[in-house]
């Protein structure tokens, strides 16, 4: 399998061409001032992505990033068009970290985009609630089509169908993003491991004891839906995720896809 390739890519829009962007509440806004030099996109972003790692997203307000940089929000606005815009820089910022191996690698797709399910998972996940971001919205900077480019061509090396591919990668990103997003709501409970345990054990018994005339399906089923951990739960989604894609494209091509599903 290719070598994966290192956790922070720089890349470059100077060839692409303008994205189109998102309705924003603040369009109404007046014209972009002239900007200040002691502001810079680069230091924007730095500091909104410490105030989300620290804080939250819902911490991050054009007004607590205005004083996290000693300035007024007008100040902002020289370089920041609105709150999507910013989103949309911040977004772009940690999809740098996803980790791409160099190539497709048609004897390998699977377990490729099992990988980068996984990757995509923990940058997520290493910033607090910030997948809730790319919920409803698009990512179109350079870093982003990186991603996508190399998600679909791993697809395609696996012979997936089109529409499969069209759909299946929409479907991929809200998955991973859902799942990091949910275990971020229990990072800002502060749920320990043992309290997990706890509420998990709880959750178990508390089927178990439900009224066997009424709920036989729950009753047998308790153990099966509560033993699972958190990875083994986020493997088995991603897995048939997958195999959903293949029997798709298997079934639109009326034949056997190859490689066969490990």
């Amino acid at each position: 399998m290719a070598a994966l390739s290192s956790s922070l890519v720089e890349v470059t829009d100077a060839e692409l061409p303008a994205p189109p962007r998102r309705p924003s509440r603040d369009a109404t806004r007046g014209g972009r001032v002239a900007r200040r030099r002691t502001l810079s996109p680069q230091a924007i972003t730095d500091a909104a992505l410490a105030i989300v790692d620290r804080e939250g997203l819902d911490a991050l307000t054009m007004r607590t990033l205005a004083k996290s940089l000693g300035t007024g929000p007008a100040s902002l606005y020289a370089h920041v068009a609105s709150k999507d815009e910013l989103l949309e820089m911040l977004m772009e910022r940690v999809l740098a970290e996803i980790r791409l191996p160099e190539a497709p690698d048609p004897e390998h797709w699977f377990e490729q985009l099992l990988a980068i399910g996984r990757d995509i998972r923990r940058v997520w996940s290493a910033h607090r609630d910030l997948a809730r971001a790319s919920f409803a919205r698009i990512p179109l900077g350079p870093n982003a089509l990186r991603v996508s480019e190399s998600m679909l061509g791993m697809m395609r090396a696996g012979g997936l169908s089109d529409r499969a591919i069209g759909l299946g990668t929409d479907l991929f990103a809200l998955y991973v993003g859902a799942v990091a997003y949910e275990e971020s709501l229990q990072t800002f409970d502060q749920w320990t491991p043992e309290q997990v345990a706890e509420y998990v054990g709880d959750l178990r018994r508390y089927f178990e004891s439900l009224p066997a005339g009424r709920f036989p399906n729950l009753i047998a089923l308790a153990g099966a839906m509560t033993e699972a951990g958190g990875e083994e739960r986020f493997e088995f989604g991603l897995e048939i995720l997958i195999r959903g894609l293949i029997a798709v494209s298997a079934d639109e091509a009326g034949a056997e896809l190859s490689p066969p599903l490990r």
